[in-house]
């Protein structure tokens, strides 16, 4: 064990390891990179992890730099929980609901607890966290806080920022702090603070009085975005600020959260759900924006493809016996309506139906659970797709997490499918058709050079191609180090340099999670790639997207 280990190990209460299997194991996530962490941290507290971030901030200021990554189970797809100094675990033991508020739905919680189990815990007070992610069952709170994570359900409910009501975070020498919405009051009373923290407010403050032009000009036309540090709602025009959206989806680049008030909404165990099959692809982004201008909005609007469907039926063709039959249509949308009763649900399902009868797109209607759950089996048939292998070729999560304009849906589809045959890859599309938000893993070996160099070729004329469209490169799953090279050509270079000042100010030696979403080239990821690429964290679980 390392001298830094050894400190550590006295200061700390919770464990602290060098081992070399605990070091592989953690040099991996859901990315298609590798890192070797030097130390592994088990934080039992806010303590430790406030101890740990205020000694690697000491060897900082005497020009020895020891990075500290926080880490919840390792689902993040674009290696944002992979780091070479310090890994900080938190589901070992920051995993516990502090509170909850049965009567207004708030909840208290650590960073570490598993998403899935808190879902549960909600539901047992009808409550629940609607923009829970496909991995719910096995990721945790603080990976969604930090990538701002969202799913299905977010095309009504909105994404994990919106549920964030305030947050306690170590900074990077650290101090503690605690964020909410401030009033200008409030506001000027941090601003003359003599600490670490009066000087971030200070100086986050002059930057984005002195930057209101390139926000306004840096909004994308999207439904959901993860792309880049969110300022825009930092400061309003009423005065406030509020440091809470920024820190979600940093991806624990500014901060380390040790604690989140998270509210909730009610939950209906019930809802209706329609399957649409569209055999074209134009007449289904005209389905999705009418379902978007209906009253009510569903509260999920899902897609997948025929490529999906015929991947399944020559891979595993039992999977969907007797719910979907071959030829398949172009798309198959799940549509889905959990109004708090059954009237609304009813009468919103109509109007769903006489917009697919005028468009003569074939449907069925299912409320009976195990039928519903049948018809979502489309849907997660996904998970054959993640967990197969042709060889040594594996699935990749490289390109799987663009989002454009509603209104390029079709144009954006076309655009896959174009990407995919000048590639010779089998397209296989899935996602959130609601938001124009979708899914697409391509086959390759990473033992091979020249699927190797492919990686990165297709990277750039994917990126490349959903920003030509008004896009965003990340809708839910945030930049990390995958995507984290294309934020200067997706925002521009004044918004960019924004974002690297932002990081100056909450990290001005380069301690939280570097080499994550900003100051990152393609020639700085491409020595990370893995030789072979798995899921062993997952197979428990069996992976979904």
């Amino acid at each position: 064990m390392s001298k830094i280990a050894y400190y550590l190990q006295e200061h700390l209460v919770g464990e602290v390891t060098t081992s070399s299997d605990a070091r592989k194991y953690f040099s991996t996530d859901n990315s298609i990179f590798q890192i070797m962490p030097s130390i592994v941290v088990y934080p039992r507290n806010e303590n430790d992890v406030r101890k740990t971030a205020r000694f690697s901030w000491q060897l900082a200021e005497r020009g020895r730099v020891i990075p500290i990554t926080a880490r919840g189970a390792g689902t993040d797809q674009g290696g944002a929980a992979l780091g070479y100094g310090v890994m900080l675990v938190f589901p070992a033991h920051m995993n516990r609901v502090l509170e909850l508020d049965s009567k207004t739905g708030s909840v208290v919680v650590e960073p570490g607890i598993n998403y899935g189990k808190l879902q549960q815990t909600l539901h047992t007070h009808n409550r629940f966290l609607p923009p829970f992610p496909a991995s719910i069952e096995y990721s945790t709170i603080g990976g969604a806080i930090a990538n701002n994570a969202s799913g299905e359900k977010s095309v009504k409910y909105g994404a994990t920022r919106d549920y964030v009501k305030s947050l306690r975070v170590v900074l990077a020498n650290g101090e503690v702090i605690e964020t909410k919405r401030l009033s200008k009051r409030e506001l000027n009373k941090k601003l003359g603070l003599a600490t670490f923290e009066g000087e971030i407010y200070r100086n986050l403050d002059t930057i984005l009085d002195e930057s209101t032009e390139i926000l306004e000009q840096a909004q994308l036309n999207v439904t959901k975005n993860t792309a880049g540090y969110a300022l825009a709602d930092v400061k309003r025009k009423d005065g406030s600020f509020d440091l809470t959206p920024l820190i979600v989806g940093s991806q624990g680049t500014l901060g380390i959260v040790t604690e989140a008030t998270i509210k909730t909404q009610v939950h209906s165990a019930e809802s209706t759900l329609i399957a649409a099959f569209c055999d074209d692809t134009q007449v289904a982004e005209q389905i999705i924006a009418e379902l978007r201008n209906l009253s009510e909005v569903p509260s999920a609007i899902e897609v997948v493809d025929e490529h999906l469907l015929n991947f399944i039926q020559e891979n595993n063709p039992n999977q969907l016996k007797g719910i979907i039959d071959a030829p398949f249509p172009k798309l198959v949308l799940l549509i889905e309506f959990d109004n708090a009763n059954d009237r609304s649900q009813k009468r919103m399902a109509k109007k769903t139906s006489k917009i697919l009868k005028r468009y003569q797109v074939n449907f069925q209607i299912q409320t009976e659970p195990n039928k519903k759950e049948d018809l979502w089996k489309i849907r997660h048939s996904t998970a054959a797709l993640l967990t197969h292998a042709e060889g040594m070729a594996k699935a990749l999560p490289i390109i799987e997490d663009g989002v454009v304009p509603v209104d390029k849906f079709n144009e954006y589809l076309q655009a896959i499918y174009e990407i995919f045959d000048r590639y010779n890859l089998k397209p296989a599309v899935w996602g959130h058709a609601g938001s124009a938000n979708l899914h697409i893993q391509p086959f390759f070996d990473l033992s091979q050079v020249g699927d190797r160099q492919k990686v990165f070729k297709l990277l750039d004329d994917y990126y490349t191609m959903v920003i030509s469209l008004g896009g965003s490169t990340s809708g839910e799953d945030n930049d990390g180090r995958l995507r984290a090279p294309y934020l200067s050509q997706l925002y521009g270079e004044d918004m960019y340099a924004l974002f690297q000042k932002v990081k100056q100010i909450f990290d001005p030696y380069g301690i939280l999670n570097p080499g994550v979403k900003v100051n990152v080239t393609i020639d700085d990821i491409k020595p990370l790639l893995r030789n072979e690429y798995s899921m062993d964290h997952l197979y428990d679980h069996m992976p979904r997207s």
